[in-house]
């Protein structure tokens, strides 16, 4: 990936911030609680809903099985159908490959679909390096445009914004990126996105060249699919006479029956509904219909070295549909500016650390920001275990150990500040080896529980500086059970 956003700090001190902001979590927790609302309502109208998620699970891990082949079968299908493939290893080849591309059409405006793809390789400002202004024509993507914000979610990307704030951005900034807001603009939702409707149409009308990510790309035909709400991205996808689309080599699905089983269960997961308002398809060029050109752009950048982790890999499963961001007690509180990546939340706790390695400070943190309740992956769609990745990279980042990168594998060291981690579980390991120092560690810790402090010293005092520390019992469980042969004598 393409480096964190600037300055981020660690997720433990990006969070801290965030959470005094009580704006901010009043804006987390109303949107997040309507979304997660209408969702469990939706998935409870179908009754193979589990039979779905499994379906989707399978249809995945075959999928990532056999990824070289697929892609093949793509590459060839979108070329037979008059498109152009280029293969991109990092961020800096996509968007070196994008940036030529539009320097071909001649153009110095490009209209945008929402795709995180793009938003992970830094394209925006790629191309504006270039001379390129590239035009984000989602509303939510338009709000942190103008606001020279920072996305906060995967779907929502302004779920930090109330319709006040919203207002204010679209008076004070439309006009320096075309179509001024109209005069007396409130903060009714009709009245915003009727600006937006209105500011965004010229571009539409205008664009020579447009630049999308994708949902879904089917390999049989060579089809790809973007599925939205709004339009803007059918408008993005049929008017301009280039057509480039960025998209993860993970996107790719076997067959157009495969295909069924996610259009059933991501519309649900992620806006609730019961099929999306807007499911783009499109294969190739056809003379008058549609772009002219067409290129897809297929982006590695971290995916093959997550691939090859066993464990790890079931996070390039996901289908981006944001339900377990909007479940998590940690997004909700914290949102997502603090997770320092396009992908934010629990998905993103396990994501970014793997295409981007986990070398630097908040990727090293962000295994560590989760309470491991497991409601991450009673949402999700496709049955990643998101609880089961954490745990298996936190023991990465504190032990270190082989991991594959850019195709190598390498060996890591533990990351600093895990030394009194480390220490402690060794320390674990040696005392339930021993009973006899077992037992009597639990009884003299029971004997002087009226000394214990309430908070722990030295690199203790992270761990007990947001819990309580337990209170140790009156007697070990042993003793007790001993005492009362398991209870039979009627104690308690």
């Amino acid at each position: 990936m393409s480096g964190t956003f600037v300055g981020m700090p660690a997720f433990p001190e990006a969070a801290r911030d965030a959470v005094r902001d009580t704006t901010l979590r009043g804006n987390l927790r109303h949107a997040t609680h309507t979304i997660r609302a209408k969702r469990a309502k939706a998935v409870a109208e179908v009754s193979d809903w589990a039979a779905l998620r499994e379906a989707g699970r399978r249809i995945k891990d075959h999928t990532l099985l056999h990824l070289d082949r697929y892609l093949e079968q793509l590459e060839a299908a979108v070329t037979a159908a008059g498109g152009t493939v280029h293969w991109a290893a990092d961020a800096e080849e996509a968007n070196r490959i994008v940036a030529r591309l539009v320097r071909e059409t001649g153009e110095s405006e490009v209209v945008k679909v929402k795709s995180m793809a793009t938003q992970e390789i830094g394209l925006n400002e790629a191309l504006e390096a270039e001379g390129v202004r590239a035009y984000e024509t989602d509303l939510a993507e338009l709000i942190v445009q103008l606001g020279e914000d920072r996305p906060s979610h995967i779907l929502v990307p302004a779920i930090h914004r109330n319709r006040g704030e919203i207002r204010d951005v679209f008076r004070s900034r439309m006009g320096h990126w075309g179509r001024p807001a109209p005069e007396g603009l409130t903060d009714t939702p009709a009245e915003l996105a009727e600006a937006a409707r209105l500011h965004l149409r010229e571009k539409f009308l205008r664009a020579k060249v447009g630049i999308s990510g994708a949902n879904f790309m089917v390999a049989e035909t060579g089809t790809l699919v973007v599925v939205e709400s709004e339009g803007n991205g059918r408008m993005c996808l049929t008017l301009p006479e280039t057509l480039i689309s960025v998209v993860g080599i993970e996107k790719v699905v076997p067959s157009w029956r495969d295909l069924e089983v996610f259009l059933q269960t991501l519309p649900r997961s992620s806006t609730a509904e019961r099929m999306n308002p807007y499911t783009s398809t499109w294969t190739g060029t056809t003379d008058g219909d549609g772009p002219r050109v067409f290129h897809l752009v297929l982006l590695d950048n971290g995916r093959t070295d997550t691939l090859a982790d066993e464990v790890g890999r079931q996070a390039l499963r996901c289908i981006r549909c944001s339900a377990c961001l909007n479940v998590c007690p940690v997004y909700e509180r914290a949102g997502g500016h603090a997770y320092g990546s396009v992908y934010p939340g629990p998905i993103g706790a396990i994501l970014s650390p793997q295409l981007r390695g986990t070398g630097s400070a908040i990727d090293a943190s962000l295994p560590y920001a989760s309470s491991l309740c497991g409601a991450c992956y009673e949402v999700c769609p496709v049955a990643i275990d998101i609880p089961e990745v954490l745990v298996h990279l936190r023991e990465r980042v504190a032990q270190g150990g082989p991991v594959t990168r850019e195709g190598n594998k390498v060996v890591l060291k533990p990351a600093a500040g895990h030394g009194a981690e480390r220490a402690a579980m060794r320390a674990a390991r040696w005392a339930f080896r021993h009973p006899g120092a077992l037992r009597a560690g639990q009884r003299l810790a029971s004997r002087t529980r009226r000394l214990h402090p309430r908070t722990l010293p030295g690199p203790g005092r992270a761990w007990t500086g947001s819990r309580d520390l337990p209170a140790v019992p009156p007697e070990p469980f042993r003793d007790w059970w001993q005492r009362t042969h398991g209870g039979k004598d009627g104690a308690r």
